[in-house]
C-alpha cells in the first residue's frame, strides 16, 4: 500500500507493524509525532498496547527496563537532552540484556539553544553497547524498526535508530507500507526465555564480582562481534519478504572512484546528487553510506573501498579534542592495511548547518588541498 506520511508517522507505523506491547516515553522536538500518534493509535484500539505516560526522559527509560523485564515487547523514542538524561538508564538496559528498541530523532544539544540537526546525541551514546542505525529515508526508517525488533530479541542486545530531526521528521514521503501480515511473517511474536514472573520467581540485577562482570561485558563484545551473520540473515530474509533490500552499508559509483564521501543519515541524498553532477564534470567521486555505525562494519568498508585513493569523511558530529566521529572509525579500521586511501576528516554541519550539492562539489575539487592530518571545518 503507498501512502504518503511525514517521517515521524512512517516510524509510528512500523512501530505499529512490530506490535509492542508497552511504549513509555516523553515528548521532545522533533520526536514529538512518534509517540503523539502511537498514544492516538493506541486510544482508538488500532494497536493493542499499553503507553505509559511519564515525568521525563529519564523515567521512559526506566520504564521500559521494567515492561522488558516482564518479557515484553517495548519501544521508546526522544531526541537530543531527552537521550542524554536517559544515559544512565541506556547503560543498565544493555547489562539486563533487554531487546528495547529506541528511536532517537537527531538534534543538537546545547548549549546554546538550538533545535535542529546533528548526530552529537546518539554518537555521545556510541559506546554503550546498543546496536545504532541511521536512516537516509523514511522508507529506510520504517522498514528498519521491523529489523531492528527482529535482531535485538534474538541477540538479546538494545537497538537504536536514528533519523535526522526534521530533515526526516518533518518530511512528507511516499512509503510502501507492509501488510501486517507480512510483517507477522517477518517478525514473530516477542517470547522470552527469561523475565519476572511471580509464578516462576527469578533473581535479576544481582551485584556482579570482578570477575563475573569482565565476562558479563566480554560477552556483549562477542555477541556484537557474532552479529555480522544475524543481521545479514536479517536483511535477507527481508527482501524475500518486502522485495527491498538493505546492508551494513551502501556503495554509489564506487568502481572506479578515486575520491569518495562516506557518510551517515538524510545528508547522503544531498552527497548522492553531487556524486552524479562530479561525474558529469569528469571528478571520478563516489559515495559510501555508513548505515550501521555499531557495530562498525570495517570488514565491508575495507572491501568498498579497495583501490580508492582519497576518502572524505562527512561527520555531523565531532569528538572534541580528537576528531569527526566517522573519521575516528575509518582511520581506525585501516590502520593496520598496508594500502589504505588518504582520509580527509571534514566536520560538515552542526546544529543544522545547512548543506547544498554545491559545498560538496566544492569540497571534492580542492581535496588536494586539504590537511589530511586535522579535522577541517567549512569556514578554515
Amino acid at each position: 500500500m503507498k501512502e504518503m506520511l511525514l517521517g515521524s508517522e512512517a516510524i509510528a507505523m512500523g512501530v505499529k507493524l512490530a506490535r509492542p506491547k508497552v511504549i513509555p516515553a516523553y515528548p521532545i522536538t522533533p520526536q514529538t509525532h512518534i509517540i503523539e500518534v502511537l498514544s492516538e493509535m493506541i486510544d482508538s484500539g488500532e494497536l493493542d498496547a499499553t503507553f505509559i505516560r511519564v515525568e521525563s526522559e529519564l523515567s521512559a527509560a526506566a520504564a521500559a527496563l521494567g515492561a522488558s523485564s516482564a518479557g515484553v515487547r517495548t519501544f521508546t523514542a526522544t531526541s537530543s537532552h531527552g537521550l542524554a538524561l536517559m544515559h544512565e538508564i541506556l547503560h543498565w538496559i544493555v547489562g539486563a540484556r533487554l531487546p528495547i528498541v529506541l528511536v532517537n530523532a537527531n538534534r543538537a544539544i546545547g548549549s546554546p539553544w538550538n533545535i535542529w540537526t546533528d548526530q552529537s546525541d546518539s554518537m555521545a551514546q556510541r559506546d554503550l553497547g546498543w546496536f545504532q542505525v541511521y536512516c537516509e529515508t523514511s522508507q529506510e526508517a520504517l522498514d528498519t524498526i521491523l529489523q531492528a525488533f527482529l535482531v535485538a530479541e534474538a541477540s538479546l542486545l538494545p537497538f537504536m535508530v536514528m533519523i535526522d530531526g526534521f530533515i526526516l521528521s518533518h518530511t512528507l514521503e511516499e512509503l510502501d507500507i507492509p501488510s501486517q501480515e507480512d510483517a507477522d511473517k517477518f517478525l514473530p511474536e516477542y517470547k522470552p526465555q527469561y523475565f519476572l514472573d511471580v509464578k516462576n520467581p527469578m533473581s535479576f540485577g544481582n551485584p556482579a564480582r570482578g570477575d563475573i562482570f569482565y565476562l558479563l561485558r566480554k560477552d556483549i563484545q562477542e555477541t556484537f562481534e557474532k552479529s555480522r551473520a544475524l543481521i545479514e540473515h536479517t536483511h535477507k530474509r527481508f527482501k524475500e519478504i518486502f522485495g527491498r533490500s538493505y546492508g551494513f552499508t551502501e556503495g554509489y559509483r564506487l568502481d572506479d572512484a578515486q575520491v569518495v564521501f562516506a557518510v551517515s543519515g538524510a545528508l547522503t541524498g544531498t552527497v548522492r546528487v553531487a556524486v552524479d553532477r562530479l561525474r558529469k564534470e569528469g571528478i571520478r567521486a563516489g559515495l559510501l553510506k555508513i548505515r550501521y555505525f555499531r557495530p562498525f562494519p570495517d570488514w565491508e568498508i575495507k572491501q568498498k573501498l579497495s583501490g580508492v585513493e582519497k576518502v572524505v569523511a562527512l561527520s555531523r558530529s565531532v569528538s572534541y579534542g580528537s576528531a569527526g566521529h566517522i573519521a575516528q572509525e575509518l582511520k581506525a579500521a585501516f590502520y593496520n592495511e598496508k594500502e589504505r586511501p588518504r582520509i580527509y576528516d571534514y566536520i560538515i554541519s552542526l546544529g543544522g548547518k545547512e548543506v547544498f550539492v554545491d559545498d560538496i562539489i566544492s569540497i571534492a575539487k580542492r581535496t588536494n588541498e586539504l590537511p589530511e592530518d586535522k579535522i577541517i571545518w567549512r569556514e578554515e
